[in-house]
């Protein structure tokens, strides 16, 4: 395979692997590892302000009470 000509940009590049194996030559984008196409816009905010909130059963602190709650229960049965 012939080599691949010299970016004409200093800009830091992505860092995800495409199919083949090499390195994407896309740009990443400013204070990311990743380029727009690998993700480097993703994650969004935590909690209420995320627009996909609804109940927060799902929450860390909701998930760590009921562990709690169902270790509880258990000691009360084995009593």
């Amino acid at each position: 395979m012939d080599e691949l000509p010299p970016l004409m940009t200093p800009a830091k590049l992505c860092q995800a692997r495409t199919r083949a194996g090499t390195l994407c030559r896309c740009p990443a984008l400013r204070g990311r590892e990743r380029c727009r196409l690998h993700g480097g816009r993703a994650g969004a905010p935590k909690g209420e302000a995320n627009g996909s909130w609804k109940h927060g059963g799902q929450t860390n602190d909701a998930i760590a009470l009921r562990r709690e709650a169902g270790r509880l229960l258990k000691e009360l049965r084995n009593v």
